[in-house]
């Protein structure tokens, strides 16, 4: 590996060197987009000086002088990296976007020249050969095993032209994954729907008004603007009562990123195409046997099977929902079509369960969700205390920073919250980490969580609905699962798992949501400060498998797109990417006109402009684990410390150190059973 000319990055820069704030929060008041780009190149040129260091040494290879060598190095790429990439989806901008189209594919062509390079893996191999010899505790054993697989799966073993034609595939697919994430983000401020007659607005609430309101103003416009959020599901759709305008909506949002400058049809295209002959290079027969070989499916087949099993049910279960919902249309002499589903739903949910989703959000204000709800419950279960930061600065104003002590009152770490909707923002809701806990290095975690909760007028509160409550919860178990880490080696820290094991802990987390215990400390009218009545908690208990039916056949027919995507050969003409989806779809028995995929091809952000090509039935997947944990949870008393404890030393902490599934066993006693995901979702009596 030789090392290039781009000069070093100046001490000026505040990347630099590690942030002199606390926890080595980044000190984002002095980072400019320029400081993150001339420390990304240099941070590149840097580790390559290192990783050539390590191959010209002149001594046998061993684990301190090549793998731990390896995890020290990349420092300065790595902060500026954490910051870069954190930015990215949170506050985009056309200099951070062009920047972000320059590094990909030197970013990528970064990555090829380390893991391709042949003297930097003969030592990697000799110390994996010699592993079990060497006197190594487990997870360094592990390291040692880990880093092996990700070089042979990076391409290491392949000859000259292989690694020549691979560095080819991986820098232009790396540049296509940027467009296709800058598109869908254009797209989605483009295609956000302009309201100019206000009686339009029927159905929804006063706060939901003012706040299109705000976002009209916020784009200069006169009246109000509805923003698209990243599902194809819309949640204003289940109380718009203007029909044509739920039917603009809805086609908005399905229509996203499939014509005109922002099309990424012939983007995906181009991307599976490319990522099929990168598999075959490297082996195998698909892009998804080359994911699902460092996964815990293992294989296709298994991924199949268990899709294949839930298909039928969740077909009928959907159909079942549409006749019900169809009697509901005809009686407002409506034919029910997609952009109705939602609407009616929330009609059939009120009339059987008494349940006005709506009206809910008034006992579910943020930031008493946050702090009474999901704070409280990390409390109870480990011991953990957040207090406010407000002395330190966020990459942007919304954000707002908590150091977290442990049960001792150690300091563990810092959380960040990004909650609120914003020109520039990615849809959808993510975790992140500016810094991950090792002691090897001798960092601890700073973490954040990023929702798209529309942000209220000006003196108002911001009210969630259910969903938005569920999904701070879930988010926050990713957050946890980065601030219990407790490894050596940054390479297994917090999340750093396979990736249909990483939604398992924060699938967990959202149990809590509805627990008495908790609902009980954070679900109080906005107003009156009255606790959300028992009848309404156990109407919302009842109606728990009332739109499963659509919930998971969206979900499936994502997945099974997904998969088919990634399961082309380099040679398949696709043709009209539009067309490819509806034979996929067909094809796997889950195609329906009432209920389109979670994510259509064009805007699956996941899959080609995230980590989950091939992996988006990693919910699904994780989720079984989820279910079954869940039962154990309840068989050992709920929500007390000692089930908290058990959880987080067994298997939060140890992130990627040890088997996945093991350490699913060291909690649960056994592999899991798949029965109480298959009643949770209404597959099973």
């Amino acid at each position: 590996m030789s090392a290039p000319d781009t000069p070093a990055v100046t001490p000026a820069n505040p990347l630099f060197a590690p942030s002199p704030l606390d926890f080595q929060l980044p000190a984002f008041a002095e980072i400019s987009l320029e400081h993150c780009r001339e420390a990304l190149l240099a941070g590149m040129a840097e580790q390559r000086v290192e990783v050539a260091a390590i191959v010209g040494s002149p001594e046998p290879a061993t684990f301190e002088n090549t793998v731990v060598a390896l995890e020290r190095s990349g420092r300065l790429l790595a902060r500026a990296e954490r910051v870069f990439h954190n930015l990215t989806p949170s506050v985009s901008t056309p200099r951070l976007r062009e920047i972000e189209r320059e590094i990909a594919p030197l970013s990528a062509a970064h990555s090829d020249a380390l893991h391709l390079d042949p003297a930097l893996f003969a030592r990697i191999d000799a110390v994996h050969a010699a592993r079990h010899d060497a006197g190594l505790d487990e997870e360094s054993v592990r390291l040692v095993e880990r880093y092996h697989l990700d070089f042979v799966l990076a391409g290491a073993q392949l000859d000259e032209a292989g690694r020549a034609r691979l560095t080819e595939l991986n820098q232009e697919l790396s540049a296509l994954s940027t467009q296709f994430g800058q598109n869908v983000q254009q797209a989605m401020d483009a295609a956000a729907v302009h309201v100019t007659d206000r009686a339009q607005l029927d159905g929804l609430g006063e706060e939901e008004v003012a706040a299109a309101a705000t976002a009209a103003a916020d784009r200069g416009l006169e009246g109000w603007v509805l923003p698209l959020l990243l599902p194809t599901r819309q949640p204003l759709l289940a109380k718009l009562r203007d029909r044509a305008l739920r039917r603009r909506v809805h086609e908005a949002s399905v229509t996203r990123a499939s014509a005109g400058e922002h099309d990424n049809g012939p983007v995906a295209v181009r991307i599976a195409r490319l990522r099929a002959e990168r598999a075959r290079l490297l082996g195998f027969g698909t892009h998804a046997d080359l994911v699902l070989a460092d996964s815990t499916a293992r294989t296709t087949e298994a991924v199949d099977a268990m899709l294949a099993s839930m298909v039928p049910a969740s077909m009928a279960n959907a159909e079942a929902e549409a006749e019900v919902l169809a009697e509901a249309a005809a009686r407002d002499g409506v034919e029910l079509a997609a952009w109705d589903w939602a609407f009616y739903a929330e009609q059939v949910r009120a009339e059987r369960y008494a349940v006005d989703t709506a009206a809910l959000r008034s006992w579910f204000e943020l930031d008493r969700v946050l702090v009474d709800g999901v704070f409280h419950a990390a409390g109870l279960l480990y011991g953990f205390t957040f207090t406010p930061r407000p002395d330190l600065e966020g990459y942007h104003p919304d954000v707002r920073v908590w150091e977290v002590s442990d049960a001792d009152g150690a300091p563990l770490g810092l959380y960040l919250g990004d909650f609120f909707a914003r020109e520039g923002k990615r849809g959808g809701a993510w975790m992140n980490s500016f810094v991950t806990q090792s002691r090897l290095l001798g960092t601890r975690p700073v973490v954040v969580n990023n929702l798209n909760v529309a942000r209220p007028p000006e003196g108002q509160p911001a009210l969630l609905t259910l969903d938005e409550v569920d999904t701070l919860f879930h988010e926050f178990g990713h957050a946890l699962h980065g601030l219990s880490s407790s490894v050596t080696y940054p390479r297994f820290a917090g999340t750093s798992v396979p990736r249909d094991f990483v939604e398992f802990p924060s699938q967990v987390n959202e149990m809590w949501a509805m627990w008495p215990d908790v609902l009980g400390n954070y679900a109080r009218h906005v107003e009156t400060g009255e606790p959300l009545p028992p009848s309404a908690v156990e109407a919302i208990e009842a109606a728990r498998l009332w739109g499963e039916g659509f919930a998971t056949l969206e979900y499936l027919a994502a997945t099974l797109l997904d998969q088919a995507w990634h399961r082309i050969a380099p040679e398949t003409e696709v043709g009209d990417p539009a067309a490819f989806e509806r034979r996929a779809l067909e094809a796997a028995g889950v195609a329906s006109d009432l209920v389109p995929p979670r994510y259509r091809t064009t805007y699956f952000q996941h899959v080609f402009a995230g980590g989950y090509s091939a992996g988006y039935y990693s919910y699904i997947w994780s989720e079984v684990l989820d279910a079954d944990t869940v039962e154990w949870f309840k068989e050992n008393g709920g929500l007390r410390r000692e089930n908290g404890d058990a959880f987080r030393q067994r298997l939060l902490a140890v992130g990627g150190s040890v088997d996945p599934l093991a350490a699913f066993r060291a909690v649960r006693g056994r592999d899991a059973d798949p029965a109480p995901l298959l009643r949770r979702r209404g597959l099973a009596a």
